[in-house]
């Protein structure tokens, strides 16, 4: 049996034409439009804009040297305007700083233009920020806002719009004793412009309590310099308060607008360690004028002008200008005060105005006063402050048209005040007294201690009756009287430049009249004032009157003193101390009638400033008057000729041989 074997059917090549591969050889552009649109899809589902966290903060490490951190949710919507947020950013502070971080928020919304971008210039119509916290400092380095840019930016940067909700502001800079923080919060839009903010805040601005409350448009109005800026803000540091408001064109040069700022407070000093402004001790004061700044490389030039108001008791009104950024802060001012109270200005020579008769004051002033109350010196023995004299430059003018003083007559004042570095001039100081003028010139030298001084004063024309009005006797009396004196000393107060300085001082009077009584009582007169106390006072001609001081050491010795009248004359010796504020004077009056009743006896004028005592040499006086009565004893009529005067000085021609 034969067995036949089988072969296997051949089996046919395989074919591409209708399997996958096929498809794709056949149509390769379409397979690589359907791979695209396959991974266009699959990174639509799962693309997470997170992926760029790290490179933004790289990036941004790289321009500033700090780091930003994205600790929440990163995320882009698409258009010509995206819309970009992040989550829980944080951006680290300057490594000297106290706080680690700089800046933070719960959320960062902005939109960017994309077609400003293709110019190199990045524009963002909207930031919106929730819950941010800015934390600004500065330090021996400097401010924590600068950074430290490797690879600086030349993209120009636009902001558009900011809302800010719940946002909160600190500014530290403890060398100069000041933390401040703000709660910040925007207001609803509109008319399409940036929201308005509203601010409140409190802490300290260099060491005084500070609060702050107020309305502003947006920061990014500040850039727009066509558009007003407008703001109203209340502020206090300490005892001063302001109250900023108004429109600002261009404001961040601060050009081109009108803010008014009003300015209050207790103490005119207590600028001093706000803003470096150094003034004497005044009562509370008020003044509103018109704020500008202009700037000029590295100085600051503040302008206060067309300013009114008014300081303890006086009006006050004019033009004022603080430069900053120089060696020292300068001041230049023109100021007018068409009434001023004297009294304001006893802060200048280290006084406190008077506290009575409803006076305006402060409770530290008020103490002052009372303490210089219960002194029995009269010169003021508070010391300047040196460090105050030396730490700002100034030019100022104060014109003042009126002057109420109590005790003395003035008229009105003009003054010229420059300090240079501790040197102070007051180049003049001139004041209208008692229908004349006395005009001098100062200058102290504080830029080594103690202050040496100089003054040159001259008077003319002084009104004898208007000298001592209070003076019943004599406010009635007519002439003119006038002197120099020249002084110097060395000292940090009033009281010690004049109780060291040497000079001289002399005073003169021409032709006048003066009561009779005075000159009668003055010569103890007994008749005579009897006389004009019964019958009525009269006027009698003066000849004259001078005196002439040298002065060594602060006391004043008479080198010559009389005061000449066909009545009497009366002349001097004896010296003056300015460093003891006391006096030691000898008048002797020599009558040159031939009353009966005169005892002729010296007149001595002695005590303190404060405390002056005028009395007559009772010894002299009783020895005469016992004479007189002895003799009556026996001839009645020659009792008489003990006080009969026969006017030895009749024929002195102003003062004679007595004045020498």
């Amino acid at each position: 049996m034969t067995t036949t074997a089988s072969t296997p059917a051949e089996t046919p090549p395989t074919q591409h034409g209708g399997s996958p591969v096929g498809a794709i050889v056949r149509h390769p552009f379409r397979t690589l439009l359907a791979l695209l649109a396959i991974g266009i899809i699959l990174l639509i589902i799962f693309w997470d804009w997170n992926w760029f966290r790290r490179p933004v903060e790289k990036l941004v490490h790289a321009k500033t040297g700090r780091e930003l951190h994205i600790n929440g949710n990163l995320d882009v919507k698409l258009g010509w305007v995206p819309t970009i947020s992040a989550e829980r950013v944080t951006f680290s502070n300057a490594t000297w700083a106290k706080r680690p971080l700089m800046a933070q928020t719960d959320k960062i919304t902005a939109r960017v233009e994309i077609r400003p971008l293709f110019k190199r210039q990045v524009r963002i119509p909207g930031i919106w920020l929730e819950k941010p916290v800015v934390n600004l400092e500065t330090g021996v380095h400097g401010g924590n806002w600068v950074f430290d840019k490797k690879n600086p930016s030349t993209t120009k940067v636009e902001f558009r719009n900011l809302w800010v909700n719940d946002g909160h502001f600190e500014l530290l800079d403890p060398p100069k004793k000041t933390d401040i923080s703000i709660s910040v919060q925007s207001e609803a839009a509109k008319d399409g412009r940036p929201p308005p903010f509203t601010a409140k805040g409190t802490g300290h601005w260099r060491g005084n309590p500070f609060t702050l409350e107020g309305r502003a448009e947006s920061p990014l109005q500040l850039a727009n310099r066509e558009t007003p800026y407008h703001v109203d803000v209340h502020a206090s540091a300490g005892r001063t308060r302001a109250h900023a408001r108004g429109t600002l064109l261009d404001p961040l040069r601060f050009a081109d607008f009108n803010l008014q700022l009003a300015l209050a407070g207790e103490n005119l000093d207590d600028l001093y360690p706000l803003f470096g402004l150094a003034a004497p001790p005044t009562p509370p004061y008020a003044l509103d004028g018109r704020l500008t700044r202009d700037v000029d490389g590295s100085r600051t030039s503040w302008h206060y002008d067309k300013f009114k108001g008014r300081v303890g008791d006086s009006d006050l009104s004019g033009d004022a200008t603080f430069v900053t950024g120089g060696k020292r802060p300068f001041l230049k001012g023109r100021f007018i005060s068409n009434h001023l109270d004297f009294d304001d200005l006893a802060g200048f020579i280290g006084r406190a105005p008077t506290a009575a008769g409803g006076e305006s004051t402060n409770p530290e002033l008020a103490a002052k006063a009372a303490r210089d109350a219960a002194n029995p010196r009269v010169f003021p023995n508070e010391p300047y402050h040196l460090d105050k004299l030396r730490s700002m430059d100034a030019d100022v003018t104060l014109r003042a048209t009126q002057i109420s003083s109590l005790s003395l007559p003035l008229d009105d004042m003009d003054a010229h005040l420059k300090l240079d570095n501790g040197l102070l001039r007051l180049e003049p100081l001139n004041f209208g007294v008692a229908g004349g003028d006395i005009r001098s010139t100062i200058r102290m030298d504080a830029r080594e201690s103690p202050i040496r001084t100089r003054a040159q004063i001259s008077a003319r024309g002084l009104n004898l009756g208007r000298l001592m009005p209070r003076a019943e006797l004599v406010k009635q009396a007519v002439g003119k009287v006038g002197g120099e004196a020249t002084l110097a000393g060395t000292g940090n107060s009033i009281a010690a430049i004049l109780g060291s300085s040497d000079g001289g001082v002399g005073i003169g009077m021409g032709s006048g009249r003066i009561s009779n009584l005075v000159m009668e009582l003055a010569g103890l007169d007994v008749q005579e004032s009897l006389k004009f106390m019964i019958g009525g006072d009269k006027q009698i001609p003066v000849r004259c009157a001078f005196g002439d001081f040298a002065v060594n050491n602060g006391v004043m010795s008479a080198k010559s003193l009389a005061f000449d009248t066909t009545d009497t004359i009366i002349v001097g010796e004896g010296t003056i101390s300015l460093r003891d504020e006391t006096l030691n004077l000898k008048l002797r009056p020599r009558p040159k009638d031939r009353s009966l009743l005169s005892f002729r006896a010296p007149l001595y004028l002695t005590g303190t400033f404060k405390q002056p005592h005028f009395r007559p040499d009772m010894a002299r006086v009783g020895l005469r008057a016992a004479l007189a009565i002895a003799l009556g004893h026996i001839a009645p009529p020659a009792a008489l000729l003990a006080t009969m005067e026969l006017g030895g000085g009749k024929d002195a021609n102003c003062g004679g041989q007595y004045a020498r």
